[in-house]
């Protein structure tokens, strides 16, 4: 049944009752489909089985597709998952729950077929959708956000409110298993090595990721080596920097659309610096699809503010600003988060996910007043720190035993380590970790924040003021190794930088 949509009489395997698995199946029953959620945690079945009356509930470990006539996965399924190789096996279709909204939304069976505003990249998809929707929105347009930004695409096409114009962010996982989406206008912002163990090379995430540029209008990263290579039908670019023809961009410090009309300044762009800037071009070149115009989308641009973990100021404490920016889960988001600054205290460390740091932090050198590391990785990153940039104050922060130091020096919990780094001991949990760290990265933000005054008043002739550094966590690392998100680990992060302010 291949394209088809389901309906009476068609027997469906959803393989995964999180986040999408409830919408599916409610969708499913709307359809008429018989429906069976296969997962293989107990929890997760008896939950969805008490939300969705109607379906059967089956332990996916072992269970047999073959049976069936579509099977309806969850995003992270890899393709070499047993339920999915069974399935292929025996010749029953294997989609994703984007797919399936696809297919219900162009049959209209849920009302009038909806326009489809695609995002995606490894980094920035989050902020770009929701200034897509935010401009959107502004305009006038019953526009809604959804897909991996949290809220299921196939519950927005189920929503009674009916909206029009759908903002959706799309990870390469739902691309993956959404081979027949032509959206009205799809952008790839960005590509760098991430998720390369699910897609088994670069080439075949890269892949993933363009076919949210097979409708429409296709809008590329022009800054990026690999987006820019990129297109469609219908292809436009948009860059940080001055637009050749037809491009989006920044002129006279302004961005500009397409056209070279003003769309609003540069400066008041949020998240400051060049990703944000590229951000803001692209969710315009996408709203600007649905009839737009310039001014309406620099009005909703002007009044937006980042989500939380996205660059966000969380506390300005004795002239240092600390900035959360938890989202920033690998070396090329943190890249972004650090060239919006001149001088940073970097909090970083985590799971590298086999990413190599080197070519960051060879690139940030030169901005870097001093680093903070903690998590299971954090050894990598003071060692790339140590060759790339050996002048730049390095403190690894951690918990118990788990630090081989050497001599210690006049407090006990502090030593010297390898690589010239300082090692804290610290006793307690992942948020105690963080407070450690956080009070690391205030000391040696405010030691160079004195000296920048201490400097200017000592001149004998004109010297330019340096730059507050500020403190940023850019971790460039997943965070699972100590928290139970990477809003855990940014909520942590901003409790201990605001507890700054009240300790005596």
């Amino acid at each position: 049944m291949t394209g088809a949509l389901p309906g009476p009489g068609t027997a469906v395997l959803v393989a995964g009752g999180g986040v999408t698995g409830p919408a599916v199946a409610r969708a499913l029953l709307r359809l008429g489909a018989t429906v069976t959620v296969a997962d293989g945690k107990p929890q997760a079945r008896a939950k969805i089985a008490a939300e969705v009356p109607g379906i059967v509930v089956a332990d996916l470990d072992g269970h047999d597709p073959s049976g069936y006539d579509l099977v309806v996965v969850a995003p992270g399924f890899r393709p070499t998952a047993p339920v999915v190789v069974a399935a292929e096996a025996a010749g029953v279709p294997v989609i994703g729950d984007v797919e399936l909204a696809w297919r219900i939304d162009r049959a209209g069976a849920f009302g009038a077929p909806r326009d489809w505003l695609v995002v995606t990249g490894t980094n920035g998809k989050t902020t770009t959708t929701q200034m897509l929707e935010s401009i959107l929105v502004r305009a006038g347009l019953r526009a809604v956000a959804c897909g991996n930004i949290g809220r299921p695409v196939i519950d927005a096409i189920s929503d009674p409110a009916d909206p029009r114009v759908l903002a959706v962010e799309l990870s390469s996982f739902q691309l993956h298993w959404a081979p027949s989406v032509r959206p009205r206008a799809g952008v790839v912002l960005n590509v760098a090595e991430d998720h390369l163990d699910w897609h088994g090379s670069m080439a075949a995430y890269t892949a993933d990721k363009a076919r949210a540029l097979s409708g429409e209008l296709a809008v590329i990263g022009l800054d990026d080596p690999v987006a820019s290579g990129l297109g469609g039908a219908v292809t436009v670019g948009f860059t940080a920097g001055e637009p050749g023809p037809g491009q989006y961009g920044v002129r006279a410090g302004h961005l500009v659309d397409g056209a070279g009309l003003a769309i609003l300044p540069a400066a008041s762009v949020s998240p400051p610096g060049p990703a944000g800037i590229a951000d803001a071009l692209a969710a315009t070149a996408l709203a600007q699809a649905v009839g737009v115009t310039a001014p309406q989308a620099g009005e909703a641009l002007a009044a937006f503010r980042v989500g939380a973990h996205r660059a966000e100021p969380v506390a300005q404490v004795r002239g240092v600003t600390y900035i959360d920016d938890s989202k920033a889960t690998n070396p090329h988001a943190a890249l972004n988060s650090i060239e919006a600054h001149e001088r940073v205290v970097w909090v970083a460390g985590g799971q590298l996910k086999g990413a190599d740091i080197a070519p960051l932090v060879q690139r940030v050198a030169s901005r870097l007043v001093g680093a903070v590391l903690l998590g299971v990785d954090r050894d990598e990153i003071a060692g790339s720190l140590a060759r790339h940039a050996p002048d730049v104050p390095v403190v690894r922060v951690s918990s118990g035993d788990d630090v081989h130091v050497s001599p210690v020096t006049n407090d006990a919990s502090r030593s010297v380590g390898t690589s010239g780094a300082v090692d804290v001991r610290v006793s307690g949990d992942a948020d105690a970790v963080m407070a450690a760290v956080v009070a690391e990265a205030s000391r040696i933000a405010e030691a160079a924040l004195n000296d920048s005054a201490a400097a200017l008043s000592a001149a004998s002739g004109p010297l330019a003021a340096l730059p507050a550094p500020v403190v940023l966590l850019a971790p460039a690392a997943a965070s699972l190794d100590m928290f139970t998100s990477y809003g855990h680990r940014g909520d942590a992060f901003a409790a201990s930088a605001r507890a700054l302010g009240t300790a005596s």
